[in-house]
């Protein structure tokens, strides 16, 4: 776990020495860590020694600017883990732009075919009809893997857009993940990383659209025959219900749990005209871990990220032509030929070889940690 709570460590941290998680083996010499070195560690990275709080348990996490792209603290960034309905963030990011939110659709059982058992569901019905505007709302507010098997088809059927979803996640230099379906329910092999997430959700905060459903707290839904039903936004952290307080400034984006990935969450948070991201992935079962853990680490980011040295940085799409990104602006000068531990993130052989496909896009497939089973629960 990144556990960041021994006082003892702290003195460590303020030598600039990093933080062991479990036992590493030396990385070869001539492997990539998109985003800078520190990322690929298996340990808490961080370029402020003040404030981080002090028990962090989830599996792996990261604090980001949303703005500049600077990663202010992370732990095991890369480790590929099952992403649960986080990974609708970039089902939204390949699909929301191509039907217009007014568009109407009346859905058949084809559409519905194929929902995995245990899924969560906002309660679409076939033979009724509901804007796109309505299926968003279900994907991004209930996590309705019924609303994103119905766009799913709208978009071609669920393997084209699994293609889709892939293609996408090359093209934000997403290469840790693997999407097997489209509402992130566990299959075998479906793996995302904090990092990438972070990716998705930042891609996304640039759509207003994206950006105006991940903040909606409730919206009246079709009931059928005229009639409607209000749902409301599982995220507790916007909503600030079942015992938890809605963090002030939050703008989104996505909560997920299977019991595979335990609970994931995405958010980001807007203070003074600065935004944050974190992402935090499977820390311990308590059902509200996940969301204080997360506000801690916003907290931290608020409090102290400003004077905090970058350990990395988000990578911008392959379209915006930056290729493969090394360290952090205003960081250390990290090498693009970097090392990375064996249970972390995404390597790439050879540095020349690396700009290459990082540049294209390219899928490399490596070994697979932990896979996911294929009925996974799914409770949000």
């Amino acid at each position: 776990m990144c556990d960041s709570a021994r006082l003892s460590r702290r003195s460590l941290l303020a030598l600039g020495v990093s933080l062991p998680v479990a036992a590493t083996a030396p990385a070869p010499a001539h492997t990539l860590v998109l985003g800078g070195d520190r990322l690929g560690r298996d340990t808490v990275q961080v370029g402020s020694t003040t404030g981080l709080p002090r028990r962090l348990t989830a599996r792996s996490w990261l604090v980001a600017d949303g703005d500049s792209g600077d990663v202010l603290a992370a732990c095991r960034a890369h480790r590929r883990l099952p992403p649960a309905s986080t990974l609708k963030m970039l089902f939204a990011d390949t699909v929301l732009d191509r039907f217009p939110r007014g568009g109407r659709h009346t859905v058949t059982a084809a559409d519905l075919a194929g929902i995995p058992a245990g899924s969560s569901l906002v309660g679409i019905r076939a033979g009724t009809t509901y804007t796109v505007d309505q299926l968003w709302q279900g994907v991004f507010l209930r996590s309705g893997n019924d609303a994103v098997h119905v766009l799913a088809h709208m978009n071609g059927g669920v393997a084209k857009t699994v293609a889709d979803m892939r293609a996408k996640a090359r093209e934000l230099q997403a290469l840790d993940t693997h999407v097997v379906s489209p509402d992130g329910f566990d299959h075998p092999g479906q793996l995302s990383s904090a990092y990438d997430l972070t990716l998705f959700a930042r891609h996304g905060l640039r759509d207003p659209d994206f950006r105006a459903y991940c903040r909606t707290r409730t919206a009246d839904f079709p009931a059928g025959g005229g009639k409607t039903f209000q749902i409301q936004n599982t995220d507790r952290l916007l909503s600030g219900t079942w015992g938890l307080r809605a963090y002030p400034g939050l703008i989104g984006v996505k909560n997920g749990y299977t019991s595979d990935a335990g609970n994931t969450f995405t958010g980001a948070a807007t203070r003074a005209g600065r935004t944050l991201l974190v992402t935090v992935m499977h820390p311990a079962d308590r059902v509200d871990a996940v969301y204080e853990e997360a506000a801690a680490l916003l907290d931290w980011g608020f409090s102290h990220g400003a004077s905090a040295r970058p350990v990395g940085v988000l990578v911008e799409p392959v379209s915006a032509g930056q290729g493969a990104e090394t360290a952090p602006r205003n960081g250390p000068a990290a090498s693009h030929a970097v090392a990375q531990g064996p249970s972390t993130g995404r390597l790439v052989e050879g540095a020349g070889t690396a700009v290459a496909l990082l540049a294209g896009g390219a899928w490399a497939l490596r070994r697979r940690l932990a896979p996911g089973r294929a009925r996974g629960r799914h409770r949000e």
